[in-house]
């Protein structure tokens, strides 16, 4: 059997950066980096901008765009997905544990535990077989439920 080669500390998520911004584009930022850190990476905003509807502490999601400066409610541009994690709906077999972790009620422990039921069972074919996941109840099912999809 072959060596396993070391885990990679470099893992990376990429995210659009747009909006009243310093220097717009495109970043490959650390996972786990937050918000903050995007804005950073793109020169922090414009002088006339304001980050007010902006969560700087959330964590960033890879593929995500972050639209600094738009209205309350205009997280996205127009046609494109909106990134809010109160409206962004993960889909669970293809969500990352730290994805997963921006569903409500659902912390760094819960989301290993949905990512090790997808695994060992070969993955979710409904929205209900998150009842089967230890620490999951009637109540934090529903609260989760209308954020995810399989």
């Amino acid at each position: 059997m072959a060596p396993t080669p070391p885990p990679t500390t470099t893992a990376k998520v990429t995210v659009h950066v747009t909006g009243k911004i310093r220097k717009p584009g495109v970043y490959r930022l650390p996972t786990g980096a937050r918000v903050a850190d995007a804005v950073t990476a793109a020169g922090g905003v414009s002088r006339s901008a304001s980050t007010g509807s902006l969560n700087l502490a959330r964590r960033l999601i890879d593929g995500e765009q972050i639209v600094v400066g738009a209205p309350a409610g205009q997280a996205a541009l127009p046609g494109l997905p909106a990134t809010d994690p109160a409206t962004t709906v993960l889909d669970l077999n293809a969500a990352t544990p730290d994805q997963l972790e921006q569903l409500p009620g659902v912390g760094e422990v819960l989301a290993a535990r949905i990512a090790e039921f997808r695994t060992s069972h070969g993955g979710f074919t409904t929205i209900e077989q998150l009842r089967e996941v230890t620490g999951i109840g009637p109540r934090k099912f529903e609260e989760i439920k209308p954020k995810v999809r399989v």
